[in-house]
């Protein structure tokens, strides 16, 4: 659950402003048939935009930032470990910092990896067995974790996350995010 600052009630409040105004001139309409359809009509339009306008704000009032991101892996147990530091630098708190890496097969980007590694065969007896001969090697894969809570602005955490390193991952491309709710 995001926490609200004062810019989420500003903006609740002039979508139910929105919705009262949509409910009276409804009420107002001569024709009695549309009186429900408009009602239903402004409550979907309200719920949208507080849905969007939820996220948006969030988007601009929550600022967190990725600093000294380091990664290890540890070959013996075949994990990947990474470190580093969030900071909140924002005006507001916020409630969850997420930090979602994602890692690609370098031969996957560049063209080297073989048709093989891509084609999932699947055949006529497999659909009945429920087996395939080869297993599907995923050349990305994208991991997320929750690695701050209640992030007062200004305020920085230090963060490390393991995960299992895919072992026929050659050389690897990363990707690294991180976003605050």
């Amino acid at each position: 659950m995001t926490l609200f600052n004062y810019w989420h009630v500003i903006v609740l409040g002039i979508i139910l402003l929105i919705f009262i105004l949509g409910v009276v001139a409804s009420f107002k309409q001569p024709n009695k048939k549309l009186i429900f359809p408009m009602i239903f009509s402004v409550a979907l339009i309200c719920t949208l935009l507080a849905g969007f306008s939820i996220i948006v704000v969030d988007k601009y009032t929550k600022i967190v930032k990725l600093h000294k991101m380091k990664n290890k892996r540890l070959l013996g147990i075949e994990k990947i470990v990474y470190t580093g530091i969030v900071k909140n630098e924002g005006n507001f708190e916020i409630g969850e910092v997420t930090f979602e890496i994602k890692l690609v097969n370098k031969g996957h980007a560049t063209g080297n990896v073989k048709g093989g590694n891509f084609y999932k065969p699947s055949g006529f007896f497999d659909f009945f067995s429920g087996k395939s001969i080869r297993e599907y090697k995923p050349q990305s894969i994208t991991k997320e974790f929750v690695v701050a809570k209640h992030l007062k602005p200004g305020e920085a955490k230090a963060f490390r996350v393991y995960f299992d390193y895919p072992p026929y991952f050659r050389s690897t491309a990363q990707f690294a995010k991180v976003y605050g709710h």
